[in-house]
């Protein structure tokens, strides 16, 4: 009896312990909801018939899922009996790549999770660099079943190309030196490069190439930075990861959008094509002025992006000041601070946005102060809990015994050890802000009107739930999404940076 639950205990551990199996049973799953979902949407009920685009995706959709399904349980298979991935089944990475064919990044992850063993943070970043600009070419694609494309349109497209041949050539070179002792001298030229993919808003390259800079600079590519430290933690993690894929897939189509969508098609009333159901042309159909939805909501990205961060990034400064000086000093200092802070906290957020946006007028620039000014107090006395604690170290102690002044005290040796608490908090309200400046767009009260943001789509669409519920469906998916994966990231940083789970 006891044998037999060791036996258990063990199975446990070695399935928990593989990220492949993990990475498996998770892209089998939501690739099976999401093809019964592209299933779903494909019958039209009042033609009694299937679209045939809708149709094919989602069978095909069916069809990796199954093949995921299938090496999933041969992965387990392999860990209960031999505590190991054979190499045999790793080769079945190849074929799951092909799914990249369908667009399907969750087996497309797995797939190249698999066919390494032995994955650095240097591989996991390089192959999420190459998924996010695969995707943005993909979605980019389908402006080609458009009446018209931007004027910029193959300019974007080929740079786009080039990227991606780019990110696959680091890739490969990456999975080729990635066990060496120290990389060559010459992946300083693929570092410089992969920086300048880096400004499409491919923040997997930027990182990739730091990354590299730094092994480079300390001969030592195994683990010697803290970026690598937290990559290879934060890739433990499936959802985390995919989180972060989807926001900087969205961050980098924003930013390419100015080259490959026509921002006339967002803005630009077509009373011949009013609430017309999703087609090639129109993947997510139009709104009730002619518009398209699927461009209206890639430009609405932006403002979502924008507010969110610049509405998290302001509180994070001016409260983590705050609350540094005010955890340091302490005393008559801490109590004038935080009595002024806790008068502002008293006042509900959404309350303070509205009294702000009513009283200055309703634009993306008030929209932003109105979110910034209410987070303040929160970022503020999370940074003086976390300067109260570190102030007791022992470092600290010996700097001030040296002579040093406070002013490098506090932002030497305090204000850098304690970001850590306010990085996963500000990921985890980026969420909370995306929702708040759609809910005041939703009354009127955030983004200008005639700007396409997510809060005015789903406002208009709401109107027809009940007739063309797609208008009002797609904006609500995508702000689910974003906020999903921001909550996600923020967990998986949480662990990442938690030092008690070193």
């Amino acid at each position: 009896m006891t044998n037999n639950y060791v036996t258990k205990q063990q199975a446990q551990f070695r399935l928990k312990s593989s990220s492949e199996y993990g990475q498996a049973s998770f892209s089998a799953i939501a690739s099976a909801a999401l093809a019964l979902l592209l299933l779903i949407s494909s019958y039209v009920p009042a033609e009694g018939a299937f679209k045939p685009f809708p149709l094919f995706a989602g069978i095909a959709w069916i069809i990796f899922a199954l093949l995921q399904g299938a090496v999933w349980a041969i992965i387990r298979s392999n860990l209960l009996r031999t505590g190991a991935i054979k190499r045999s089944t790793r080769r079945l990475g190849y074929v799951l790549l092909l799914s990249l064919l369908a667009a399907n990044v969750f087996v497309a992850t797995a797939a190249f999770q698999l066919l390494k063993s032995k994955k650095s943070a240097a591989y996991t970043l390089s192959v999420y660099a190459l998924l996010t600009t695969l995707l943005v070419v993909a979605v980019s694609a389908l402006n080609l079943f458009k009446p018209f494309v931007s004027n910029g349109f193959l300019l974007g497209m080929g740079l786009l190309l080039a990227a991606g041949v780019i990110q696959l050539a680091a890739l490969l070179l990456i999975a080729k030196y990635a066990d060496r002792p120290s990389p060559p001298r010459w992946m300083g030229i693929v570092a410089a490069i992969l920086l300048i993919t880096a400004v499409s808003g491919n923040l997997f390259s930027l990182f990739l190439g730091l990354l590299l800079i730094s092994k480079l600079r300390n001969k030592d590519y195994s683990s010697g930075s803290k970026l690598g430290e937290v990559i290879e933690k934060l890739s433990r993690s499936s959802t985390s990861m995919l989180g972060l894929l989807f926001i900087v897939f969205l961050l980098t189509l924003a930013i390419t959008s100015y080259f490959t969508f026509d921002y006339g098609m967002a803005i630009e009333n077509n009373y011949s094509l009013i609430l017309q159901p999703p087609e090639l042309a129109y993947p997510l159909g139009t709104d009730n002025f002619g518009r398209d939805l699927f461009s209206r909501i890639v430009f609405g990205a932006r403002i979502s992006l924008i507010v969110g961060l610049l509405s998290t990034l302001i509180p994070v400064l001016i409260g983590g000041v705050l609350g540094a000086i005010s955890g340091y000093y302490g005393r008559h200092t801490d109590n004038i601070i935080m009595r002024l802070l806790d008068v502002l906290y008293a006042i509900p957020g959404i309350l303070l946005a509205i009294a702000i946006i009513a009283a200055f007028g309703a634009s993306t620039v008030n929209l932003i102060l109105a979110l910034s000014v209410g987070a303040i107090p929160t970022y503020a006395r999370t940074m003086r809990a976390n300067v109260l604690l570190v102030s007791t170290l022992e470092y600290v102690q010996a700097a001030r015994a040296f002579g040093a002044s406070d002013s490098k005290i506090l932002f030497k040796h305090i204000v850098p050890n304690s970001l850590a608490p306010m990085i996963v908090k500000s990921t985890l309200t980026i969420g909370t802000a995306v929702i708040s400046t759609s809910s005041l767009s939703y009354l009127g009260l955030g983004v200008e009107p005639h700007i396409p943001e997510w809060g005015n789509i789903l406002k208009l669409g709401s109107a027809y739930l009940e007739t063309h519920a797609f208008t009002a469906i797609y904006p609500g998916l995508a702000i689910i999404a974003l906020v999903l994966s921001f909550n996600f990231l923020g967990d998986g940083l949480r662990d990442a940076l938690d030092p008690k789970l070193d």
